[in-house]
């Protein structure tokens, strides 16, 4: 495909994504995708914020934004109704003159009802609509799954390096970037595509240890290459029971025996390391997770309720690692250690709630009215100690102290992965002893401030325990389900 831009160039952007636990029963709704648009769409992406030299370079046509915080499946009318929007709002670009290039920000791992490849879907209809010259541009997450109707209908596509994802806007940048060079060199790149039979959670496969940390540390090299434009290793979403899920590799370029040979150099040293990856934090039970914060001598403890995580998929709403701290009767008396909990959502609980003092003696039934399956609600009988509204993505919040713990219910599902979400509720993770919250690896602020952590392998939609949760739907044989007589054919297929 050849693309002639003597003008300067139209280039749309639209962004759509989640990340879905088919073995969640939460369903993602319209809620949970807050949308951005107009100039706050553009003005996002760094690379062509006001006063960057790529902002000039091309007229930025804002779409439509839409992200969600990970869950389950999105509900099949809610995907109709924004790929609708979405598909408008390029059709309206496209009766104002022709669009030189369309920047998706996507994920990859995106389940919906009825659906095995969503992304694929979305992407072939932005394809089929704006036509086989508008050069495609995506980027996704290192979790996403890449399938050949996603790979075949874009012209570049990339992922995050890095897990936790603190290079996720430098992706989406090096995405922009792309576009606008392949638009200034006239010609689309080959992809080289490599699917490897490996399924992992992203616990076992962080770039902070090796030997992920050792194989994203090839990228660089592979780029050097003149005739790479981008390499990509996407582990997979080990969540979804679909025949996507699984890990692969893309490298982008012009030549096709030299991608080939990098995407399928990629791919081998992927398989060869396959037995080395382990959890990136000590694992345990919940019951040795607390013993360990207990007897530590530095605080705060992290303790990673990792199974119902909804920084991965998880409802957010399984109680089976409250009830079992307040039970816990070295964590409920006056004296003892300062432990915060994040965190039950449950909206009739905080309605009760909302109905008392700072102060009062509260009793209420929260949690597992979604995922009510490893446990059901969990009775808290304390003191309210905090009540707040407006919380972007928990509504109003509640904090009950039962003796040294801290129990957070929120009116919606939020997620507790940073320092700053727990300092707007007056809790100073500095100041606790331990802190249990809803999350698999540790993200940067919490990672920065524990001084001991156990990943405690508890249940729900986000089971470390692969085997738990029953996948009979992924290509077979898959590591680390199977065992493999020979070793796979790691060869690349080359797509325009």
């Amino acid at each position: 495909m050849t693309t002639k831009t003597a003008r300067k160039p139209r280039i749309a952007i639209a962004g759509f994504a989640i990340e879905s636990s088919t073995f969640s029963p939460h369903r993602a709704g319209f809620r949970d995708f807050p949308i951005v648009d107009g100039d706050a769409l553009v003005s996002r992406y760094a690379v062509i914020a006001p006063g960057t030299p790529l902002r000039d370079a091309a007229h930025w046509l804002p779409v439509l934004g839409a992200r969600a915080i990970p869950g389950g499946p999105v509900l099949a009318e809610v995907y109709a109704d924004i790929r609708g929007r979405i598909l408008d709002g390029l059709s309206a670009l496209l009766a104002e003159g022709p669009l030189d290039g369309v920047f998706l920000d996507i994920h990859g791992a995106m389940s919906v009802d009825g659906m095995d490849d969503a992304e694929g879907e979305f992407v072939s209809a932005v394809r089929a609509l704006v036509g086989p010259d508008t050069v495609i541009s995506a980027s996704m997450d290192l979790h996403g799954n890449v399938t050949r109707p996603l790979l075949e209908s874009v012209d570049l596509i990339t992922c995050f390096r890095l897990a936790p994802h603190e290079d996720a806007w430098e992706t989406r940048d090096r995405a922009i970037v792309n576009l606008v060079d392949c638009l200034r060199r006239g010609t689309s790149p080959l992809k080289a595509w490599v699917r490897v039979p490996i399924l992992l959670p992203g616990e076992k496969t962080s770039t902070r240890v090796e030997p992920a940390k050792g194989l994203y540390e090839r990228i660089p090299a592979v780029e050097a290459d003149p005739s790479v434009v981008d390499a990509a290793i996407w582990v997979g979403y080990a969540w979804a029971d679909e025949p996507r899920c699984n890990a692969t590799v893309v490298v982008t370029g012009y030549d096709e025996e030299i991608i080939a040979a990098h995407a399928e150099s990629l791919a081998r040293a992927f398989w060869d390391v396959r037995e080395e990856f382990e959890f990136v934090g000590p694992p345990g039970t919940l019951e040795e997770a607390v013993q360990r914060a207990l007897a530590s001598e530095t605080t705060p403890y992290l303790i990673s309720d990792s199974g119902d995580n909804p920084g991965a998929g998880g409802t957010g709403d399984v109680t089976w690692t409250l009830a079992h701290l307040l039970d816990t009767p070295e964590l409920t008396g006056e004296d003892s250690p300062t432990t915060f909990i994040a965190s039950i959502f449950d909206a009739p609980a905080i309605e009760i709630l909302a109905g008392h003092e700072i102060g009062d003696a509260v009793s209420v039934d929260a949690g597992a009215r979604v995922d009510s399956g490893p446990h059901g609600p969990a009775h808290i009988e304390g003191i309210l100690e905090n009540f707040t509204a407006g919380d972007p993505a928990g509504g109003r919040i509640a904090v009950i102290r039962v003796g040294g713990l801290r129990v957070i219910v929120t009116e919606f599902r939020k997620a507790y992965h940073d320092v700053a979400d727990f300092l707007a509720l007056g809790l100073d993770p500095e100041a606790a002893d331990i802190i249990v919250t809803k999350i698999g690896y540790l993200e940067p602020t919490l990672y920065d401030v524990q001084r001991g952590w156990t990943l405690a392998l508890t249940p729900g939609g986000v089971d470390q325990n692969l085997e738990r949760l029953g996948h009979h739907r992924i290509d077979r044989p898959m590591f680390p389900f199977d065992g493999f007589d020979s070793e796979p054919a790691l060869d690349a297929v080359i797509l325009p």
